[in-house]
C-alpha cells in the first residue's frame, strides 16, 4: 500500500511543463556467458590471496634463537621452586651446571669441562670478566666445591645463596 501511494504521482507532483512521466527502469538480463566470468574471477582472485598469504607466511623471518643468558635465567627460575625441596647436594650441582653451561656458550669457554680453578685461571686475564664477575663466580665456585667435594653440612639457605649467586652473574655477567 505505502509502495503504491509512493509510486503513484500525486497531482502536485506532476510536471509543470506538460512532460509525460518518466517509465520505470526495465530490468535487462544478462547474458549467461556473465555469470561463469564473475565465478572464475571471484576464484581466482581468492586462489591469489591464498597465495600470497602462503608465501607471505614461509617467507617470514623465524623467531630469533634464545641467547645464552635468557636460556640460563629461564633454567634458573625453574630451579628456584626445588631450593627447599632438593638436597643441596644435588641442587648445588644443578644451579652449577646450568652457569657453567651459560658461560660456555656465552662467552666461548670450556667451563663445563674445567674444575673450578682451571676456570678461574682462565677468565683471570680476560676483558669479557669485570673483577666484580671473578669475585661472584669464585665465590660461587668455592660454595659448589664445599658443598659437592668437601660435602659440607649445607642447608636450603645455601642452596638459596647460590642460585641468587648465579641469577646474579647471569642477569649481568660478562657486561
Amino acid at each position: 500500500m505505502i509502495l503504491a501511494a509512493l509510486s503513484t504521482p500525486s497531482p502536485a507532483a506532476a510536471p509543470a511543463d506538460g512532460l509525460s512521466e518518466l517509465a520505470s527502469p526495465v530490468l535487462v538480463p544478462l547474458p549467461a556467458w556473465v555469470w561463469p566470468v564473475v565465478w572464475s574471477v571471484a576464484l581466482l582472485l581468492l586462489a591469489l590471496l591464498v597465495w600470497a598469504i602462503w608465501r607471505w607466511w614461509k617467507r617470514r623471518p623465524a623467531p630469533a634463537p634464545p641467547t645464552p643468558r635468557s636460556l640460563a635465567l629461564r633454567a634458573l627460575e625453574k630451579l628456584r621452586p626445588q631450593v627447599h625441596t632438593t638436597d643441596p647436594y644435588a641442587f648445588s650441582i644443578e644451579v652449577s651446571d646450568v652457569l657453567r653451561t651459560y658461560i660456555g656458550a656465552a662467552f666461548r669457554l670450556h667451563a663445563p669441562q674445567q674444575t673450578s680453578p682451571e676456570f678461574l685461571a682462565a677468565i683471570a686475564n680476560s676483558p669479557q670478566f669485570t673483577d666484580g664477575d671473578r669475585r661472584l663466580l669464585a665465590e660461587f665456585l668455592e660454595r659448589c666445591d664445599l658443598i659437592k667435594f668437601a660435602r659440607i653440612d649445607a642447608t636450603t639457605a645455601d642452596s638459596a645463596r647460590l642460585l641468587e649467586s648465579a641469577m646474579a652473574f647471569a642477569r649481568g655477567g660478562g657486561s
